[in-house]
């Protein structure tokens, strides 16, 4: 019995995550190819096909977002991306969503900027239970100003869904940094702990202020 639950759950680890990843794969192409029954008949790809894409949409999506990559990077590009950003100041609900948005993906992609660079382990939600969390930056203004210790901002993301969680200021005495890569933190997280990288010897390391 030992033998066979240990093959049923080793199994389990590799087809569970191919299911999710097709299942959101799926999802995806459908909804794509459903947005293109908003476009007028004459703009659709179909009409000029004799048989239905599967997945076209995607590949429209993908290609719309390359091409608003690439004209947003000249100069009447980014006097356009100002005048939009500059419409959605005047929608409260909005401005804040998008400038969140942006400024989340604009730290993680960046290769410059220190956030998500460094992977921590932080005490969570209580003494003695600790948590994988990102160092975002080092904690200034207001928040520090109203306490004596050093703070640092971290962002501790949510399992499986690590794309939500929390922002913490904590004490930068009470963070230890981790040897692993950022790829390697996301995949314990994801996976809920299942997948864990070796790590070194010491298990611990300095984090640079």
């Amino acid at each position: 019995m030992k033998i066979i639950k240990r093959y049923f759950v080793t199994g389990l680890i590799i087809v569970l995550p191919l299911y999710i990843s097709f299942y959101v794969f799926i999802t995806i192409v459908n909804f794509m190819d459903s947005l293109i029954l908003l476009l007028p008949k004459v703009a659709r790809p179909d009409t000029y096909m004799p048989f239905h894409v599967p997945g076209i949409g995607l590949l429209m999506t993908v290609v719309g977002i390359f091409l608003v990559g690439m004209v947003a990077t000249n100069f009447l590009g980014k006097k356009l991306v100002s005048f939009g950003e500059w419409l959605l100041d005047w929608i409260p609900l909005l401005r804040t969503i998008y400038k969140s948005s942006k400024q989340f993906i604009s730290t993680f992609f960046s290769k410059d900027a220190d956030g998500f660079r460094k992977v921590v382990l932080i005490e969570f939600p209580r003494k003695g239970t600790y948590a994988v969390a990102f160092v975002t930056s080092k904690t200034r203004g207001e928040v520090q100003a109203k306490v004596d210790e050093d703070l640092i901002n971290v962002f501790l993301p949510t399992t499986p869904n690590p794309t939500s969680g929390f922002y913490l200021a904590v004490p930068s005495d009470e963070v230890t940094a981790l040897d692993m890569t950022v790829e390697d933190a996301f995949k314990v997280i994801m996976s809920g702990g299942v997948i864990v990288p070796d790590g070194r010897p010491d298990g611990r390391g300095q984090l640079k202020k």
